[in-house]
C-alpha cells in the first residue's frame, strides 16, 4: 500500500509540474464557409451580429476593432462609414451561463483510507451541452471537485456590400473556465483568422495561446 501511495503522489507531483510549466492555451473548434475575393484594398466595416453583440455600444465597438485589425492586416481597408464600404462584416459574440461538471480523483481512496474493492460511483452531472472548461469555485467531498464550465462563441459573417453576396460564414467555440468576454472574444477572434480564411467547409481545431484580459 505504501508503494501504491508513494508511486500515486509522485504521478500527481509529476502532472502537477507540466501543468505549471506549460503556457495557458485556448483549444478552440473553428467551422468556416468562403468565396472571400482576394485582397486588393477592399473596404470594409464591422457592425453589430447575433448574441451579446446586438447591444452595440461601447463593448462591441472594442471587439470590432480586433476583427479590423485582423482583416487590416490581411490586405483589407477600413471604411471611413458602413455606406461607402465594399465589404460588411457581422460580428456576433455570447457566452452560457455555465454548467456544474464533476471530476473524480482515482487516487482519493488510497490517501484517505478507502479501497478500490468498495462500490463507488457518482455522475458526472452533463446536462446540456454548453462552451467552457474550468475550475471555478471546487469543493471536494470522497475525491469528488466540482467546476464550472463555460461556451464562448464568436460568429463572423461577410457581405458583399452592394449584392448581399454570402463571402464568408466563421464560428469559433470554445470551453472556458470563465464568463468574462474580455477573455474570451480576443483568443476566439484570434482562433477564427489563424488561417483565415481558410479552406471552404472545413471544421477544425485550433489551438491559440490564451490571454486573459
Amino acid at each position: 500500500m505504501r508503494i501504491k501511495m508513494f508511486a500515486a503522489a509522485a504521478m500527481l507531483g509529476v502532472a502537477a509540474l507540466g501543468m505549471s510549466a506549460c503556457a495557458p492555451t485556448l483549444n478552440a473548434t473553428v467551422s468556416r464557409y468562403q468565396a472571400m475575393p482576394a485582397p486588393r484594398g477592399q473596404t470594409f466595416s464591422v457592425v453589430p451580429g447575433e448574441g451579446m453583440a446586438a447591444r452595440d455600444g461601447l463593448e462591441f465597438q472594442h471587439f470590432a476593432g480586433l476583427v479590423t485589425q485582423q482583416l487590416a492586416t490581411r490586405g483589407y481597408t477600413p471604411a471611413t462609414n458602413a455606406g461607402s464600404a465594399n465589404l460588411i462584416v457581422q460580428l456576433g459574440y455570447g457566452v452560457d451561463h455555465g454548467q456544474v461538471r464533476y471530476f473524480a480523483d482515482p487516487f482519493w481512496n488510497d490517501f484517505h483510507g478507502g479501497f478500490w474493492g468498495r462500490s463507488f460511483y457518482r455522475p458526472w452531472g452533463w446536462r446540456r451541452s454548453g462552451f467552457g472548461f474550468g475550475w471555478g469555485d471546487p469543493f471536494m467531498d470522497d475525491g469528488v471537485t466540482s467546476y464550472v464550465e463555460y461556451h464562448g462563441e464568436v460568429d463572423l459573417h461577410i457581405r458583399a456590400a452592394d449584392s448581399g453576396q454570402p463571402l464568408f460564414d466563421g464560428r469559433a467555440q470554445a470551453r472556458s473556465d470563465t464568463n468574462r468576454l474580455d477573455v474570451l472574444v480576443p483568443n476566439l477572434v484570434n482562433a477564427l483568422f489563424t488561417g483565415f480564411p481558410g479552406q471552404s467547409g472545413e471544421v477544425i481545431k485550433i489551438t491559440v495561446p490564451a490571454h486573459r484580459g
